[in-house]
């Protein structure tokens, strides 16, 4: 997922694909244990998409604590 499409999310949207994000990668990695994944690659590009995530929520979140202080 490119961080363009990300940013094109709402605040709500991204917080419940990164939720399915880190649901998938905990399946995967289970099921890693037990056998061969047909995509190992898959699991590297999970963990890049949810910190891709973490780090636009976390730019967001500093935005509105900027908007904030400027206020005050």
């Amino acid at each position: 997922m490119k961080p363009s499409e990300i940013r094109n999310m709402t605040e709500e949207e991204m917080k419940r694909t990164l939720a399915s994000l880190r649901d998938e990668y905990f399946k995967l990695r289970l099921r890693r244990s037990s056998e061969e994944l047909p995509n190992p690659l898959r699991l590297r590009m999970i963990r890049r998409d949810i910190a891709r995530m973490l780090t636009i929520l976390r730019e967001l979140e500093l935005k509105k604590k900027k908007i904030v202080e400027e206020k005050d």
